[in-house]
């Protein structure tokens, strides 16, 4: 059911409540990781035949060979696609990357901060549902961008073994050097451990379902991660300027997705508008070839319609949802933007659907979700390099903080902190 409510009504933040680990996926992760943790490819191959239903003779065979990738055999206009946002996403990420800074001590130092990129990190592309292509290009894109010399991605490939060729071309266009076939939990322990096959990486990113978000919570600290994600949702504000049938579209994009748990809260300022909404959302659901799966979102109560009594009434309904993407479909939408808190990422006027985040605009569309968006940021290329603060004193910086560090040393009961200053001054 898609129920239109009033700001302050309950179940709005029964609506906001979005469980991130749950106890399913937490106990199958924990147990999955601890195989792999123990019996390195062993554990992966019985897991990937458990859960993927593919055999593999041996662990090199998971393994693709990224000589034998090229765009030959895929429809030009689908290559066309991949480059133009592989291109897209390389100048953005590139613009987007921090520089090194210093500034001058009192005394003649120097101090500040530079960068280095992370030697080998892993990326998850997804590929159960759908075979997430777009994806490819919105992770090793960004850690290629930030200087990442060893790239490993890993996807599910089904029963055959066979990977998407699009998502392929699309991870060695982007600048993958490692591919295996393997997805799920048994992708993350393989990433974050390592095994005689793959090595260990630094960190791991990308998204993925209940079961792959609960493994990179868990291996966290063996490795690093990006975020922690769950299933996909947007929020749309509109002051009824925008056309009913975008509204509409936009809120069915990302119900699709196909896990069931997907959220898309729509805030406008009129009930017949929101009405208006509700019935289109509904007639557009029946021409969409995953409808089956969009009326599992539907009945779940996973889009909702909140009427606001004002733009800026609503715009705080949203910010209490947290949302991956938030779409302001009114007037002045870059104005409004100027009050967002809580969005993982932002879609201004009534041009900027939020697929045009999903495939081509620049940014990464790695997003936290379940309401992290309150804490975390979506995928940045900054996320796949170290930040070393760096402090280069004069004898005359060390002198004037000398007192200082003493003072500190002494109430810490620290005397060799206060010793290494001070015995820099001793004859």
């Amino acid at each position: 059911m898609i129920r239109i409510v009033k700001t302050g009504d309950r179940r709005i933040e029964k609506f906001n409540a979005r469980p991130a680990f749950p106890e399913e996926a937490e106990k199958a992760a924990a147990a999955a990781l601890a195989e792999i943790n123990a019996r390195g490819d062993a554990a992966v191959l019985e897991l990937v035949a458990k859960f993927e239903g593919f055999k593999a003779k041996n662990a090199k065979a998971l393994k693709v060979d990224l000589s034998k990738v090229s765009e030959k055999g895929i429809d030009s206009k689908i290559v066309r696609a991949v480059k133009d946002a592989h291109r897209r996403v390389l100048k953005f990420s590139k613009a987007s990357l921090r520089g090194p800074w210093s500034m001058k001590s009192p005394r003649g130092g120097t101090l500040g901060e530079f960068y280095s990129p992370m030697d080998r990190v892993g990326v998850y592309i997804p590929g159960g549902t759908a075979p997430l292509a777009s994806t490819s290009v919105m992770t090793v894109t960004l850690a290629k961008a930030a200087g990442v010399r060893e790239i490993v991605a890993c996807t599910p490939a089904g029963k055959t073994g066979e990977v998407n060729p699009v998502l392929l071309y699309a991870l060695k266009l982007a600048g993958a050097t490692e591919v295996y076939r393997v997805g799920g939990i048994q992708a993350i322990g393989m990433m974050a451990f390592g095994t005689k096959t793959c090595k260990k990486v630094q960190k791991i990113a990308g998204p993925g379902n209940a079961f792959v978000t609960a493994a990179k919570r868990q291996v966290y600290g063996y490795v690093a991660i990006d975020q922690v994600a769950g299933p996909s949702e947007i929020a749309v504000l509109t002051d009824g300027s925008v056309d009913v049938r975008w509204i509409a579209a936009d809120l069915l994009s990302q119900a699709e997705h196909g896990s069931g748990w997907e959220k898309s809260l729509c805030v406008c300022t009129s009930t017949k508008f929101a009405e208006k909404i509700r019935a289109e959302v509904l007639r557009q659901t029946e021409s969409l070839s995953r409808k089956a799966l969009v009326k599992r979102v539907i009945d779940r109560d996973g889009i909702l319609i909140v009427v606001a009594k004002s733009v800026a009434e609503g715009l705080e309904v949203v910010n209490r949802f947290a949302p991956e993407h938030f779409e302001i479909m009114t007037k002045d939408a870059t104005k409004v933007m100027k009050g967002v808190r809580s969005a993982g990422a932002v879609f201004a006027g009534p041009w900027t659907p939020e697929s045009a985040g999903d495939f081509v605009a620049g940014p990464s569309h790695v997003l936290p979700t379940g309401g992290a968006a309150n804490m975390f940021n979506g995928l940045t290329p900054d996320d796949f390099r170290r930040r070393h603060s760096f402090v280069a004193f004069t004898k005359g910086d060390l002198a004037e903080t000398k007192a200082t560090i003493e003072s500190f040393a002494a109430v810490e009961g620290l005397d060799a902190h206060g010793r290494a200053a001070t015995i820099r001054f001793n004859a």
